[in-house]
């Protein structure tokens, strides 16, 4: 497994005398900085989002971002008259992230004080090292992936979901989704994708285990292995890679490896879908299928995700736990959600 360092999620910005030159409510005629334009799109495409801290009048402020087409970078911004500490902290609510995986960028050192002295975890920036930004190690993600491209593009869309999800009734909801589940065998492409969802997904990951890329190669390439990632989409969006199956395909078991899902298409009833697929597979190949699970302070949901598709434990060493499917019975796939075997 690479080494894992601090890595940023969202850079939150304050904007006079940081993101541009001038001051917006004293009349000035706004200018970007150098460079700005070009991190801004930089950091983007490594899939770190961009939010605000700013004290200003929001409507003016977000028209201006209009003018200079930088507007729709920015999610959730905070441009109001509270501490610029509450304005992180709510920008973090809102995406969902930890306040230290957060980097705020200010011109004013009382304003960085301020922030550090009420979220430590935050990295402080000083705006007049903006060109030193995008060499920072902490902006630039172990994993750069076509789903790290369209990360911010993915926020909204989620956050488009919530809006609609608190309008009706749930299954009335999710069939509203026209949900399409993908799945196929992992290609050269998907390859960093993979090896980033097994050492971020924890609740949902049947060993904890993780592999290198040349690890995952070898299996993409074993005539006695199955590496399949799934994807999901909906009307509003794409989802992206979010679930990974490794099988080991032997004469009479298929052993199932690891099982993966992320954590943020747990509300939309597919996570036993990739899992069903497996099964599903093995009976028409006519083999049993066993499943490794390996115990941690946080994955008991998919031994009980196993236990709920039929597994039953046939042995046990510590933490480690052999599941195994007599296939007479394999979960329906759900109705509110399209599956397509591609490949």
């Amino acid at each position: 497994m690479r080494d894992r360092k601090r890595e940023i999620k969202c850079l939150v910005w304050d904007l006079d005398g940081t993101l541009w030159d001038g001051v917006l409510l004293e009349g000035d005629v706004v200018r970007l900085r150098k460079g700005v334009p070009e991190l801004i799109r930089a950091l983007d495409d490594r899939g770190i989002l961009l939010s605000i801290a700013s004290r200003n009048d929001h409507d003016q402020t977000m028209g201006q971002l209009s003018e200079l087409g930088l507007d729709e970078f920015f999610l959730c911004p905070q441009i109001s008259w509270g501490s610029k500490s509450s304005a992180i902290q709510t920008i973090a609510d809102g995406l969902d992230i930890g306040t230290d995986s957060i980097a705020f960028i200010d011109d004013d050192p009382y304003e960085r004080d301020e922030v550090a002295a009420s979220l430590p975890e935050v990295l402080c920036i000083d705006a007049a090292h903006l060109a030193c930004v995008a060499h920072m190690p902490e902006m630039s993600p172990t994993y750069q992936t076509v789903d790290s491209q369209r990360r911010r593009s993915m926020y909204r869309a989620e956050a488009t979901r919530r809006e609609a999800e608190t309008a009706l009734p749930l299954q009335e909801f999710l069939r509203s989704l026209r949900m399409v589940f993908t799945i196929s065998e992992a290609g050269e492409g998907d390859l960093d994708r993979v090896e980033e969802l097994t050492v971020r997904t924890n609740q949902l990951n049947s060993t904890g285990i993780t592999y290198t890329h040349e690890e995952l190669d070898s299996f993409r390439l074993s005539p006695r292995h199955k590496l399949l990632v799934a994807g999901l989409d909906d009307r509003y969006g794409t989802y992206g890679r979010i679930g990974v199956a490794l099988v080991e395909t032997g004469d009479d078991v298929w052993r199932l490896e690891i099982l993966l899902m992320s954590c943020r298409v747990m509300s939309r009833g597919v996570g036993r879908v990739l899992l069903s697929h497996v099964l599903t597979s093995a009976a028409a190949a006519g083999v049993r299928v066993r499943a490794r699970f390996v115990r941690s302070d946080r994955n008991r949901m998919m031994y009980l995700t196993f236990k709920l598709a039929g597994f039953k434990e046939v042995g046990r060493t510590g933490d480690v736990a052999v599941l195994e499917h007599d296939l007479a019975a394999i979960d329906p796939l759900p109705a509110h959600v399209e599956v397509r075997v591609i490949g």
